[in-house]
């Protein structure tokens, strides 16, 4: 009686008002993503504002920041990728299918811990010389990538084991594994950072004992009686295809995260030939990189906070609830997108004050930042919508989306403008990536989605059909 009241405390996906439930649901996912944040944001606050080597600790932040993102794609694979297919199979009323794909996900997650782990410790110094590295931070950025390296497990778990949080309905309860490391954060870089003297391996040792913190919360969650998901051995054992679904759903945040890596990279390799290593343009893009940060992950954490709602009423054939959820979170993204538009073009020496920049990298923020986020205004479509693919379990079009603005477009774009332009055409590339490919996704999202769902709507009939005629 007890577990049937917990569970009816729980916010109904399939019946409460679908604006009450995206409220309720993307708010808390919104401010995890803002919180997430402030694990960077911190960090190169205060290495930015070290005395005498700011501009390297903050370059060095900027160049090891490729590799971490590395590391969090894998954990976006599993958690991104495999959520959907649970709350689908929730939806279909399969819960022990929906807690066969939670443990399969647990397992992968914890594989692709331990070999991450081992492989940045082994190549993680060829790693920060092959990206680009100024040879005036590559000391700083090896210290922080070693620490970070040992602590890389717990960055997977926290990532991926999140979203099976957020599958429940339980959009605080995510908020609080995310706040939980990012408050320990705060807390404990001053001290790691000056106290003890440490400097930017102090952030290291800050970041890893946060994300510890998280993940531990993150596991004792799914050993409470109120989660719908629990850990059982025997649901543990690899389901090929359990596997190969959430691998599928998974690729496109993996690849959306992943060549976010390979764009900084690239980045990094071009603006060193550009301007012949200068570390300040290495600040000034980590900056930039820094206030793009501060529109996509609300906008992610909007898309996957909603997730939920709209793979649940899919999987149980509502399309108008469908429907509904998709227009609202347009819109709030639409408006979010624009705002944070217009703050960069008008006013972008705000971001250089924020990371406590210096002069020289004040000016280059100051230069190019209206033209490095010009395309910001269409990251409503880039981000939120398509999440919503995801949750419609569209693998193969939420796949090319991704690959398009970074792998056909930005990354291209990096390499030919600068021949041209300088490093100008590096800055200018991220803009003309953005704009394009936003445009692209909203084009194919709102022109696909009467297709996706009739075509749901026509299997579901098929089905019912189907078993009525067995009985």
């Amino acid at each position: 009686m007890e577990r049937h009241k917990q569970q009816r405390r729980l916010p109904d996906l399939g019946n409460d008002p679908v604006r009450g439930l995206v409220i309720k649901l993307a708010l808390p996912a919104i401010a995890a993503q803002l919180i997430n944040l402030l694990y960077n944001l911190v960090d190169r606050m205060y290495v930015g504002a070290l005395p005498g080597i700011g501009t390297q600790a903050l370059a060095a932040l900027g160049v090891v920041f490729p590799i971490t993102l590395i590391v969090t794609a894998f954990g976006y694979l599993i958690g991104l990728g495999g959520a959907p297919v649970a709350n689908m199979r929730m939806g279909e009323g399969n819960a022990k299918e929906a807690n066969r794909v939670f443990n399969n996900a647990f397992i992968m997650l914890v594989i692709f811990g331990v070999l991450l782990t081992v492989v940045v410790l082994m190549t993680g110094d060829a790693l920060l010389t092959l990206f680009g590295a100024p040879d005036d931070c590559k000391q700083y950025a090896s210290d922080y990538l070693f620490i970070y390296a040992l602590g890389s497990i717990f960055v997977i778990l926290t990532v991926g084991l999140n979203p099976y949080i957020t599958a429940q309905g339980r959009s605080v309860m995510s908020m609080f594994t995310v706040l939980l490391g990012a408050a320990l954060n705060i807390a404990l870089d001053p001290l790691f950072i000056y106290a003890f003297g440490m400097g930017v391996r102090g952030a290291a040792v800050a970041t890893v004992i946060s994300q510890a913190a998280s993940a531990v919360w993150a596991l004792t969650f799914f050993m409470r009686r109120r989660s719908l998901f629990r850990f059982a051995l025997e649901d543990m054992r690899p389901r090929m295809g359990i596997i190969l679904s959430v691998l599928a759903l998974g690729m496109s945040p993996f690849i959306m995260t992943a060549t976010e890596s390979a764009v900084q990279i690239v980045f990094n390799i071009n603006l060193k030939m550009s301007t012949g290593g200068d570390s300040s343009y290495t600040a000034a893009l980590t900056v930039m990189m820094s206030a793009l940060q501060m529109i996509t992950m609300p906008l992610n954490g909007l898309g996957t906070g909603v997730q939920p709602l709209i793979s649940y009423n899919y999987g149980a054939g509502n399309m108008e609830r469908v429907k509904r959820a998709i227009r609202m979170i347009a819109v709030i993204a639409a408006i979010g997108s624009t705002s944070v538009w217009l703050v960069s073009l008008l006013v972008p020496q705000v971001y250089a004050f924020i990371f406590s920049a210096t002069q020289p990298v004040t000016e280059i923020v100051c230069r190019y930042t209206p033209f490095f986020m010009m395309g910001t205004v269409m990251f409503f479509a880039q981000m939120t919508l398509q999440n919503a693919f995801i949750a419609l379990g569209q693998a193969k079009t939420s796949i090319f989306l991704a690959c398009l603005r970074k792998i056909i477009l930005l990354i291209p774009l990096c390499f030919i403008l600068p021949q041209f332009l300088g490093a100008f055409g590096v800055f200018l590339s991220e803009g003309i990536a953005d704009i394009t490919a936003g445009i692209v996704t909203a084009l194919t999202f709102f022109i696909r989605l009467p297709k996706i769902l009739s075509a749901r709507e026509k299997l579901l009939s098929c089905n019912e059909k189907n078993g009525s005629a067995h009985q």
